[in-house]
């Protein structure tokens, strides 16, 4: 918003012919901007050449409400069409500017047709261009999409907040557990049962704490800081490995297929891990005594590594949203499987990291299968 204030004022820093308005000195001498229909209408010298620089939508309006200039963001947006401003709370705030010539700001969220039927959330700014009280001069709207900042916003919010909650059910556990066990000195048996249950608390803290360890690490979306060559079969292997005593203890098969001696730029064990995260998940999600397979092959400039099982599947009101930090699709299953809920979020990061993305595809009742997509490594073995 602070860029805005100074837009208003660029377009009336010309030193020839200006005059005095509320917002500050405008040129005076009239170019001309087209109207829909061809016409020419009076618009003040520089204030198109200042509009095309700036990176918000912007729509100039006339003493009768007539879009003189509009940029192509505006029209992109829906909020112009032809020359009427179509969304009637910027055309409200547009009058109330030019009655008393006060700059007003604020936030919408407007729906229109340019935007597919989506919400869209919009900082604005509304600051007169002439002599705005009882003249009925020219207005400029200067309008921002916010959408994206809002949610990363509730993104930040929700992590603050789950990550709380899921620290505080560890801790309190182990808490409650150890008072048990003090209670219970005289009883060598019940001793080693809640000893026990205290390591299964300490154990899903720690991978708590380590997955948020892993995701602070690559969750900017930077590159690798010092890639090297990965084949991707040391990849497949140690992920197998580390995720077989899981998948044995629940009559799970684990299995490798596709094409060998593939290599990508990348972090070894970033890789490892995230692959490990969608074994995991696989083997927690999918019934005993069935079968998941990680396969490998190349297509074009791009590897794809995949991850299938034979699960219960993903709604598909879910798919867009589970690779969100703590989202989970049934959070009473996952209180079981022992999940963070960190997961799949490290596994999106850790791809693109890698230059590459992550996709899935599922049915309910008939599994899912998880893509990683990454770039291949430039240039000779």
């Amino acid at each position: 918003m602070d860029s805005w204030g100074s837009a208003v004022g660029a377009a009336s820093a010309y030193p020839d012919g200006v005059v005095a308005g509320p917002a500050g000195a405008v040129p005076a001498a009239p170019a001309t901007g087209p109207g829909e229909d061809g016409a020419r209408h009076p618009l003040p010298a520089g204030i198109a050449a200042v509009l095309a620089v700036l990176s918000s939508s912007a729509v100039v309006l006339d003493s009768a409400d007539r879009v003189l200039q509009a940029s192509e963001a505006a029209r992109t947006f829906g909020l112009v069409e032809g020359e009427r401003l179509v969304v009637g709370e910027l055309l409200a705030l547009a009058r109330q500017v030019r009655r008393d010539g006060e700059i007003r700001e604020g936030e919408i969220d407007v729906s229109a047709a340019g935007l597919n039927g989506r919400t869209t959330s919009f900082a604005v700014r509304v600051a007169p261009l002439g002599p705005a009280v009882g003249g009925g001069g020219l207005v400029l709207l200067l309008v921002e999409d916010q959408t994206e900042r809002r949610r990363v916003e509730e993104i930040r919010r929700d992590f603050v907040a789950n990550t709380s909650h899921e620290l505080k059910t560890p801790v309190g556990a182990l808490a409650l557990l150890a008072e048990t066990i003090e209670d219970a000195a005289d009883d060598p048996e019940a001793v080693r049962r809640f000893a026990g249950r205290m390591r299964q608390e300490a154990t899903r803290l720690t991978n708590l704490v380590q997955d948020m360890i892993t995701l602070s690490r690559i969750q900017a979306a930077e590159p690798i800081p010092d890639p090297g060559l990965v084949r991707l079969d040391t990849v497949v292997a140690e992920a197998l490995d580390r995720s077989r005593m899981k998948a044995s203890a629940r009559g799970i098969e684990l299995a490798a297929a596709g094409a060998r001696d593939l290599v990508v730029l990348g972090d070894e064990e970033l890789l490892v891990t995230a692959l490990r995260n969608l074994l995991d998940n696989a083997v927690a999600y999918s019934p005993e005594k069935t079968r998941v397979l990680v396969s490998t092959r190349r297509v074009g400039d791009t590897i794809e590594l995949s991850v299938a099982d034979q699960g219960i599947g993903i709604p598909e009101r879910d798919l867009e949203r589970i690779f969100e930090r703590f989202y989970r699709v049934d959070p009473a299953r996952s209180r079981v499987t022992g999940g963070t809920g960190l997961g799949l979020a490290i596994v999106k990061h850790v791809t693109a990291a890698h230059g590459g993305r992550v996709t899935v595809t599922s049915k309910e009742g008939a599994g899912s299968t998880f893509t990683l997509h990454l770039p291949v490594r430039p240039g000779p073995v």
